[in-house]
């Protein structure tokens, strides 16, 4: 007969564990904020909420069943109670970390949901280990804000790795950058001057607007934006629109854009439209001391010399017409080679006699001799 006694012969039939070490276990019970394990030892483990998840507010019956099987890392042999210490999101932690280790060794690319953003950065989480993406590493351009990002699925590399120290630092600014790389070099063997492409307006500015076209940026002059006048361009565009353009220009990298496709330019047509003599509405865009510049469509601009506005003597146009006041003229000079009309009001008053006085009415009528 065995000299042991039953209760040695029952504690060796029970495994041994230690600190560090990872179990399985069976779930034999969940509460609000704990789950206990039989782990096959003389004790059942215990992992409280803190050690299962970083949501303190997580109700653990809603994620963990009563039968089924769960490892855990062993932080206490005797948490003090006569129970195992264990921690589930520890031992996800350490998977994390390894997982980051070879991905940081191998260049690989990551994809993790941002689970914060913080002032300085964004954090995401592979396999609980955290990883922390600075703000200057998010994107290949600044942003100020960068709560869009929350809940997202984003790709980045490990560019630093330092568990001890809890530095694991991951960069997706280097991707976005050799996409755009990539694309661009695809975008210039694609494209020519003359080229009708569509992009999208990234940026306005005052002096005109920057056009993505997949890979690069182009720039919409702002005398490039119409065949007629554009004061403001951030009255006519804004980050976001669609817009059909004609590659005008490629220097280098720099790709020039226009919307004066050659095609719709007014001047191709206006000989017949603004021969001599023929009648004319237009609308008084700028005013001189010595004329009125009369828009006569966008692109086409006439001169209303000072002389021609009435038979009646004139200082200066200012004194009977206005910036935006529609009129009507005759086309007295069309040079095409200059590209310049000349207009006149007064050949279209009529003379009308009142008694010993000569009136002028804006009626149609020829020109004063």
């Amino acid at each position: 007969m065995s000299d042991q006694s039953f209760e040695q012969m029952l504690e060796e039939s029970i495994k041994t564990i230690h600190t560090g070490e990872i179990v399985k276990g069976t779930v034999i019970g969940v509460k609000e904020d704990q789950i206990i394990l039989n782990i096959g030892y003389k004790s059942d483990g215990i992992i409280t909420r803190q050690e299962y998840t970083n949501n303190n507010s997580l109700d653990l019956r809603t994620v963990v069943q009563v039968g089924e099987e769960l490892e855990a890392k062993v932080m206490k042999v005797n948490d003090g109670d006569g129970q195992v210490a264990m921690s589930y999101r520890r031992m996800a932690a350490d998977r994390g970390n390894k997982r980051l280790e070879e991905a940081f060794n191998n260049h690989e690319v990551l994809t993790a949901k941002v689970v914060q953003v913080l002032n300085g950065g964004l954090s995401v989480m592979v396999e609980e280990a955290r990883v922390f993406i600075p703000a200057s590493l998010v994107s290949d351009s600044y942003e100020r804000d960068l709560t869009k990002y929350q809940d997202q699925e984003i790709e980045f590399v490990i560019t630093e790795f330092n568990p001890r120290r809890r530095r694991i630092i991951g960069d997706r600014k280097q991707l976005m950058q050799a996409r755009k790389a990539e694309m661009q070099k695809a975008l210039f063997e694609r494209i020519k001057p003359g080229d009708v492409v569509d992009g999208v307006v990234k940026n306005v500015t005052d002096f005109g607007a920057f056009v993505d076209l997949g890979g690069a940026d182009g720039l919409l002059h702002i005398s490039e934006m119409s065949w007629g006048r554009i004061e403001n361009p951030k009255k006519v565009f804004k980050s976001g629109d669609h817009v059909t353009v004609l590659i005008k220009d490629i220097m280098g990298t720099k790709i020039a854009l226009s919307l004066k496709f050659p095609e719709q330019n007014p001047w191709l047509n206006a000989a017949e439209k603004y021969a001599p003599g023929n009648i004319v509405y237009g609308r008084v865009a700028r005013m001189t001391d010595f004329g009125a510049f009369v828009e006569l469509e966008p692109g086409v601009d006439a001169l209303l010399h000072v002389s021609q506005i009435s038979r009646r003597h004139i200082d200066k146009p200012a004194d009977v017409l206005q910036i935006g006041q529609e009129i009507e003229a005759q086309i007295v000079d069309f040079n095409e080679n200059d590209r310049k009309i000349s207009l006149s009001m007064k050949a279209l008053e009529v003379p009308q006699q009142q008694g010993d006085e000569t009136v002028y009415t804006d009626t149609e009528a020829p020109a004063e001799e």
